[in-house]
């Protein structure tokens, strides 16, 4: 068993803490919660930092809580958001839930007999049945507008520079959150909620709640907002989310991900995001360091990573489809990715349609790319690039301008990849 705090603390992973956090740890084994928005059926790796301290916890010995924020996910959450969120009905909610399952249940135990099994819980569960009369009666009372008010999150919202305002739905989310907390404390015997740093007041809300109310004590955790060393905002591209869902964000553009992650970042993404332990990561570091060019913390990070999430025949496409741009490949490593995958690669390459009827009986290369498809400007010209070496198909040098050309060249029964000297591509695609 390692020491949870001790383990969070090396890796960066820790920005605020409540006092007796670390003695309640070591006291008891003790259940932890992180609250996970419902709002997509997928995770995206912003979500990775509160489920890998979920796995950290776990691996020392304590349980982990997962909560989907049903019922909160009807109403919004105003901590580090102009403005509210979209509102969500129960059956897409429910749909949500189950997809979110099985995507945690690859980095927690939800099945060991042992007794820090890993759970999920939605809070709309117990929600659903509380009145407003009831809730403002029960728990209302027992939090001050003042100490509402001074959350930084209710600040923000409230202050002059936001044009927005807040709406009493968003003003009472941290009575909503912190009333979570309290029935997880008094139903499921769980004295510690987590989250990110923007949390921290509604997590201390809760904390709140349960001594006035209970008289119990609660504990509080928080781990730093990720950023980027360039000032981007992290798990984000220009095409938006980087998700663990596969058919959202392919295995490959995951693993590019991780693998363009600049030095700084890298160094501390490893920490945070995988399992690697302290010496181990030390001497990727040392290496690193020492031949930088060579990015091995980039790529153990990008290896790490798409095998937590995607599996190792994933990562292993990812692998072979990096090569065809960045390194030496062939037409067996073509052949070894999906359609998917060899889109990613291509992803704005010229492209030009040709008709698989031409392939039937086989057409001359010259007449297929100068002629039919004008990837290259002439037919002269496409001798002497030839002549010279210059033009590949499939990864596969041409050396006859006589060549035919038929449909065993097709990859993945609809593709053919041409070269054009190291670095220009096209797609030829039967549509």
């Amino acid at each position: 068993m390692t020491n949870f705090v001790e383990e969070l603390k090396w890796r960066g992973m820790i920005h605020d803490i409540m006092p007796g956090t670390e003695e309640q740890l070591a006291k008891e084994m003790t259940a932890a919660y992180v609250g996970i928005d419902p709002t997509a059926d997928s995770l995206h790796i912003g979500h990775l930092v509160g489920v890998m301290m979920l796995k950290h916890l776990q691996r020392a010995g304590h349980k982990p809580i997962a909560l989907i924020g049903g019922a909160t996910g009807m109403i919004g959450d105003p901590s580090g958001k102009s403005q509210e969120r979209n509102l969500l009905d129960e059956p897409t909610l429910r749909y949500n839930e189950e997809a979110l399952k099985a995507q945690l249940a690859k980095f927690l135990d939800f099945e060991t007999p042992s007794e820090n099994r890993a759970e999920l819980v939605n809070n709309y569960d117990w929600m659903k049945d509380v009145t407003f009369l009831e809730f403002i009666r029960d728990i209302g009372k027992h939090l001050t507008v003042n100490y509402m008010m001074s959350k930084d999150s209710v600040k923000k919202r409230l202050s002059a520079e936001s044009s927005e305002g807040m709406s009493f739905t968003e003003f009472t989310y941290q009575l909503v959150q912190g009333y979570d907390f309290m029935w997880l404390y008094q139903n499921k015997n769980c004295k510690l909620q987590m989250g990110g740093s923007d949390q921290w007041g509604n997590i201390t809300t809760g904390t709140e709640l349960i001594r006035r109310k209970t008289s119990g004590e609660a504990f509080a955790m928080t781990c730093p907002l990720i950023t980027k060393a360039d000032g981007g905002k992290f798990g984000k591209t220009e095409k938006g989310n980087i998700w663990l869902d596969e058919k959202r964000t392919s295995p490959y553009e995951f693993y590019q991900f991780w693998l363009n992650t600049s030095d700084e970042d890298a160094g501390k993404f490893i920490k945070i995001f995988t399992l690697l332990g302290k010496e181990e990561i030390g001497e990727l570091e040392k290496e690193h360091q020492e031949a930088p060019h060579q990015r091995k913390l980039q790529k153990q990070l990008a290896d790490e990573m798409t095998v937590m999430v995607h599996g190792k025949d994933a990562l292993k496409m990812a692998q072979e489809a990096s090569q065809i741009l960045f390194g030496k490949s062939t037409k067996e490593n073509l052949q070894a990715i999906d359609e998917r995958t060899f889109l990613s690669v291509f992803e704005g390459v010229p492209t030009f349609d040709i008709d698989k009827k031409w392939l039937k009986d086989g057409v001359n290369i010259v007449d297929l790319l100068a002629e039919k498809t004008q990837v290259f400007a002439s037919k002269g010209e496409m001798r002497r690039l030839i002549k010279g070496g210059g033009v590949s198909i499939n990864k596969e040098k041409i050396q006859d301008a006589e060549l035919t050309v038929d449909a065993s060249y097709l990859l993945n029964d609809k593709y053919i990849l041409v070269q054009k000297g190291k670095k220009k591509y096209f797609v030829l695609q039967c549509p």
